[in-house]
């Protein structure tokens, strides 16, 4: 490896006036307006090879992630990328556990969001130097390094570093197959754009037909503002898609405990595979009491999209809290933290169902979702990724869809490079796309 020395990283933040269409809307989230903290490292290598990495946030607060961002960059820059990847694992406790900025987290909420963009980056910079995209570098790891590059601390009861190489070096069985397999056919999808909460009716209907043109067969519905429309909803979604096709519903967090059980159970004539998010996404005990009562329905709970760090997941594992493990390329501590997860969820053998959407997730995800199928868990039983059709014409390397599956990147690096004309023209609040919202409110 070059020894590629960083000399510069910036951050800037970049929004889209999602919120005008109602495209993101959920039962908490009811304008969001998609957004980046995005990050470009800068090396002094000959080749001016730069890493690009982002974290996803909904508009307003994304300024203080840039300004967190920024306040680590000064861990960052004037280390070589050998430097890095040779302890992988120190360096992401040297930004996760700096002595002073840990205070203001310890991993979780805007400090590990900042995490997360940097290290996606260093990720990203670390693929395009090997020549590969993200998630083949995973695959042809060796084992022992790739466990070198997780932090293991706090979670060694749940996950020994012993462990997790066992899984890996098991999984070597049939890994080439696997491999074929994905590049020919693709990982499962299933599609979140035809049911947000603020689209009417006749949107969804509408949208929800096309989709099913398109050959796909798992559609998720935003729930948890009112019964009644969430019963009409998900009626009619059902009775689009058909008894045979899968159906999830979605609460972003709106319920309390009982209330949670209470509205689900009145939703499962419409057999939902999952209820995601039915609670505060910090209340273990809360989704283990909904996940034993809706059991016998046969619902599941899925969560994890604003879960803080494996700790927590360890958590959820060990309380048999979850169904479904819902991974996110940006809330916890980038690739690095994600591995510790999917190998913990391999060990408790609970499927790992991404997080995507927003922008740049499901550019992001797909990377991980393939690496787990690839080279940790080797099903597909009850197994997809979200997908979110939104802002992908931005990036440089977009998500491929086919046939209802996401297809395996083939561009070197981690697919969050982002168009610089787009960047531009949506950067918060001097871009030219804002300066126009600005212009039409004052008029």
């Amino acid at each position: 490896m070059q020894e590629s020395k960083i000399i510069n990283l910036t951050v800037r933040d970049v929004r889209f006036p999602t919120s005008l269409e109602q495209h993101g809307s959920d039962a908490m989230h009811t304008d969001p307006d998609y957004s980046v903290a995005y990050v470009v490292i800068e090396t002094d290598s000959d080749s001016a090879v730069k890493g690009y990495g982002l974290t996803f946030t909904v508009g307003r607060g994304t300024e203080i992630v840039v300004c967190a961002v920024k306040a680590l960059s000064a861990l960052v820059v004037g280390k070589t990328l050998k430097e890095i990847v040779s302890d992988f694992r120190g360096f992401y406790r040297l930004l996760s556990s700096d002595g002073q900025m840990r205070w203001i987290g310890p991993e979780k909420g805007v400090i590990q969001l900042a995490i997360a963009a940097i290290l996606n980056a260093v990720w990203d910079l670390w693929a395009r130097v090997e020549g590969k995209p993200l998630w083949k570098l995973l695959v042809d790891m060796d084992p022992a390094k790739l466990v070198s590059c997780i932090d293991f601390r706090y979670i060694t009861d749940a996950l020994t570093e012993q462990e997790a190489l066992d899984i890996l070096v098991k999984a070597k069985t049939g890994q080439k197959n696997r491999e074929e397999q994905m590049l020919k056919e693709g990982y499962p999808a299933y599609t979140t754009s035809c049911a947000w909460l603020g689209y009417s009716d006749q949107q969804l209907t509408q949208l929800c037909s096309d989709a099913l043109a398109q050959g796909w067969t798992k559609f998720k519905v935003k729930v948890g503002a009112d019964l009644q429309d969430d019963i009409r909803r998900c009626s009619l979604i059902r009775k689009m898609i058909g008894p045979n096709n899968t159906l999830m519903i979605d609460a972003n967090q709106r319920w309390d405990v009982n209330e949670a059980i209470t509205w689900v159970t009145k939703l499962a004539e419409f057999h939902p595979l999952w209820i995601e998010e039915p609670t505060s996404p910090d209340d273990i005990l809360g989704h283990a009491s909904i996940s034993k009562a809706l059991a016998p329905l046969g619902i599941g709970v899925a969560t994890g999209e604003q879960c803080h760090n494996r700790v927590m997941f360890k958590q959820f594992l060990q309380a048999s809290a979850l169904q479904f493990v819902q991974i996110d390329s940006c809330r916890v501590g980038s690739v690095n933290e994600n591995l510790a997860i999917i190998l913990m969820a391999a060990k408790f053998n609970v499927p790992v169902c991404p997080h995507a959407g927003g922008v740049g997730l499901c550019e992001l995800v797909q990377h991980l979702i393939l690496f787990d199928y690839i080279s940790v868990s080797a099903s597909l039983n009850n197994r997809m990724c979200e997908y979110v059709d939104h802002l992908h014409e931005h990036f440089k390397s977009p998500t491929i869809i086919r046939n209802a599956q996401y297809m395996p990147p083939k561009d070197p690096g981690y697919s969050c490079e982002m168009l610089e004309d787009s960047v531009q023209k949506h950067l918060y609040p001097q871009g030219e796309v804002w300066r126009a919202i600005e212009q039409q409110g004052k008029q």
